[in-house]
């Protein structure tokens, strides 16, 4: 790519390659805060130790049985924050269990392709 090929891309694009680059190279993307449970060290990713006895009191209440806003509400009642310092609500744990368990949401490229393609919803469309 030559300078002028660079300087005629808007900023957002300059930025997407850019960190498309680092997380090709294995270093963190910086798309937001890394999840709970991890930090960026340099530009990698690695555990946070506190955070991750969190999540392993999250898993604990978890398995005993209890709903998520039951573990939201012991999480604040015991003087524990998310990450940004805010209260820990249903949808919160939701997440951290989502991540724990591997159940993470994935966006499939037929559903990208519909999408950006306003094929609608409906698989079947053309």
């Amino acid at each position: 790519m030559t300078a002028e090929d660079f300087q005629n891309l808007t900023t957002w694009e300059r930025l997407e390659r850019g960190r498309k680059l680092k997380a090709a190279q294995g270093g963190y993307a910086g798309y937001g805060s890394p999840a709970f449970g991890q930090t960026s060290v340099n530009g990698e990713l690695v555990e946070n130790p506190v955070e991750m006895q969190v999540i392993e009191l999250i898993r604990r209440h978890h398995k005993s049985g209890k709903s998520l806003q039951q573990i939201a509400d012991w999480l604040n009642q015991q003087g524990y924050c998310t990450k940004r310092g805010q209260q820990w609500k249903r949808i919160s744990v939701k997440r951290v269990l989502d991540r724990l368990y591997g159940k993470t949401p994935k966006v499939s490229s037929a559903t990208q392709t519909r999408k950006t393609t306003g094929t609608g919803s409906d698989p079947s469309a053309p």
